[in-house]
């Protein structure tokens, strides 16, 4: 992949990102930040941004998102899952909500 098509992808990321965050924002806040990991105040940005300011926000070659599996346990956990799916997914959501939220610097 050629670093301008990686650019493609990357912002077409971003945007898709944006979009669905913002929506989970506006239908249930408290739900949206716990799945997102960000901050209340995050959140609220999300909430009110204009079609305008996701698409220029979007237009980053820096992903917007993040990967929040950072620890391999987590990843081995949803990755190699068995008959036990709901109790996997369930441990993964208790670990994964131990983590520190995104904040505004």
């Amino acid at each position: 992949m050629q670093a301008n098509e990686l650019t493609m992808e990357i912002k077409e990321l971003n945007l898709t990102y944006l979009m669905l965050a913002q929506q989970m924002v506006r239908a249930d806040k408290d739900m949206a930040i716990f799945r997102l990991g960000i901050s209340k105040d995050i959140a609220e940005i999300l909430g009110v941004l204009t079609p305008g300011q996701i698409l220029k926000l979007s237009n980053s070659n820096m992903m917007l998102c993040r990967i929040r599996f950072d620890d391999s346990l987590v990843l081995g956990m949803l990755a190699n899952y068995g008959k036990e799916k709901t109790m996997v997914q369930s441990h993964a959501a208790i670990l994964l909500a131990g983590q520190p939220v995104e904040e505004i610097s």
